[in-house]
């Protein structure tokens, strides 16, 4: 990968944005594809839609779009020694939380913090066979509890204190890779479309806001754009380590490619020209079986308006939800190869109605 593209990728999921907060990652996407793009616009959701007009009468128009928000805390309490109290924002893992580095981002700046527990030693038997609950544990940002409420305020968002980092061979690791490297891909796409010469139809890539809290954003942008084609990019849960039962959850391999969802969440006409276009382009790819709604943006997309020709294509990703997921960067590139192979072979009267 190039280092401007590694750059931006490190430069997008570094920026803080648990749902209905994406304002920093949002930022960095306008940015980025301003001086690209025909059109950049931000909805009153907070999505980023990056627009490359088509140059081909009658060709489809696509949209491909990845959520920017990623999950996170919130401050709900603070005692009046200055320790916070937090709710969830999304899915968050308790049983990771003790001990961990945390940044609460503020009006004037971060604050950082950990998160505090009894240590071992104080806890009992009992206590010990189970997780302790997100409402029993507490953040300490070593201050007095005046300071405290005097810079961090009722509703301020929380991350966990870490940042990207390339590790192993082609792997990286960090917060919030889910789903910033799924708007990360769809830019990406849309950059490499207008090199390649333009886009057949309308060309959109989006940055989705809210998909944490029931794929809010996805919904407002697909209503909106109202485009022929709606295709998600996601993270899929790897099951390439141990404990996984491949049996129940399939084989999903980091660095082995992309994975193309396939079941009734999907047009299967759209499918077949998905796997088409990863031949084409020459990259590794999956088949993944989704015989229900995927929980992902794919879900509102395909039920817009009268109904979407809709897909999804899934990155592999290890510890989901922790502040060290881990993916590999081959298989970013892979993706982008083959969503730009796909786009630019769209032609005007494609029928995707299944018969």
């Amino acid at each position: 990968m190039k280092r401007d593209e590694l750059h931006f990728l490190k430069e997008l999921v570094e920026a803080p944005s648990p749902s209905g907060y994406e304002q920093p990652a949002a930022t960095v996407l306008r940015d980025r594809m301003t001086p690209i793009a025909d059109e950049v616009t931000t909805d009153v959701l907070g999505s980023v839609h990056v627009k490359l007009n088509g140059k081909v009468e009658g060709a489809p128009s696509v949209l491909l779009a990845g959520h920017i928000d990623e999950i996170g805390m919130m401050v709900h309490y603070i005692n009046d020694d200055g320790f916070i109290s937090v709710k969830a924002v999304g899915g968050i893992d308790a049983a990771i939380l003790p001990g961990m580095r945390v940044d609460i981002h503020t009006k004037d700046g971060v604050v950082r913090g950990v998160m505090g527990r009894k240590p071992v030693h104080l806890i009992n038997e009992e206590e010990r066979k189970s997780v302790t609950k997100l409402d029993k544990l507490f953040i300490d940002v070593g201050m007095s509890g005046k300071e405290v409420k005097k810079r961090v305020t009722i509703g301020d968002v929380i991350t966990y204190g870490v940042g990207f980092e390339e590790f192993g061979d082609g792997l990286v690791l960090s917060r919030g890779l889910d789903d910033k490297i799924g708007a990360w891909i769809a830019m990406r796409v849309l950059e490499e479309v207008k090199k390649s010469g333009g886009s057949p139809g309308d060309l959109y890539a989006v940055g989705t806001t809210m998909e944490e809290l029931g794929t809010r954003g996805a919904e407002g942008a697909v209503y909106t754009i109202n485009p022929d084609i709606a295709i998600a990019v996601e993270v899929t849960h790897a099951t390439d380590y141990p404990s996984i039962d491949k049996c129940e959850h399939g084989c999903v391999e980091v660095g082995k490619g992309p994975m193309i969802a396939r079941g009734p969440n999907i047009n299967p006409i759209l499918h077949d020209r998905l796997v088409a276009a990863a031949k084409k382009a020459k990259v590794d790819y999956n088949i993944q079986a989704e015989p229900r709604g995927t929980g992902t943006d794919a879900n509102p997309m395909q039920l817009s308006r009268g109904g979407k020709v809709t897909g999804l294509i899934s990155i592999p990703e290890r510890y989901m939800h922790t502040p060290t997921e881990v993916l590999a960067l081959s298989d970013l590139e892979a993706a982008v190869a083959l969503l730009t192979r796909f786009v630019l072979d769209l032609t005007s009267g494609i029928d995707f109605t299944p018969r």
